[in-house]
């Protein structure tokens, strides 16, 4: 079965082209002095026109996580079990992602995580993943 990939729109593309050159760009709001993450036009709250690609060095903490044990849709059936994450960057904003290198009894809230580029030449695209740091 074929794993769906993100699909990079206008306003998220310099994230992803960041990716695919194993580095990490997010926005920056000068006005709120802040990075901020998801992408977006405007800075959230002052709803400033100055938001700033920069790069982080992607290195933070586990802010929550999960063990899918069963599949959370058929493309995952025979990719168990998931291990679901939330990582706040040092950089301030939290990602959505998924721990690899590590067995599940191992993982635990506020351990140190580092970024994993993991490409999909097929799909053209490379997604940021986590492992212990």
């Amino acid at each position: 079965m074929i794993i769906p990939v993100p699909e990079p729109t206008p306003v998220s593309r310099p994230f992803w082209d960041s990716l695919a050159r194993h580095r990490i760009l997010i926005q920056y709001s000068p006005s709120l002095g802040r990075y901020v993450f998801y992408p977006r036009t405007l800075a959230p709250a002052t709803l400033a026109d100055d938001l700033e690609w920069r790069e982080i060095d992607g290195a933070g903490t586990l802010y929550t996580f999960t063990i899918a044990r069963r599949p959370t849709g058929p493309p995952w059936a025979e990719a168990l079990p998931q291990l679901l994450a939330v990582v706040r960057w040092d950089a301030g904003p939290k990602f959505s992602t998924e721990l690899v290198d590590v067995e599940p009894g191992d993982i635990h809230i506020g351990m140190r995580v580092a970024p994993v580029f993991y490409d999909l030449p097929e799909d053209g695209i490379t997604l940021l993943k986590y492992r212990p740091a």
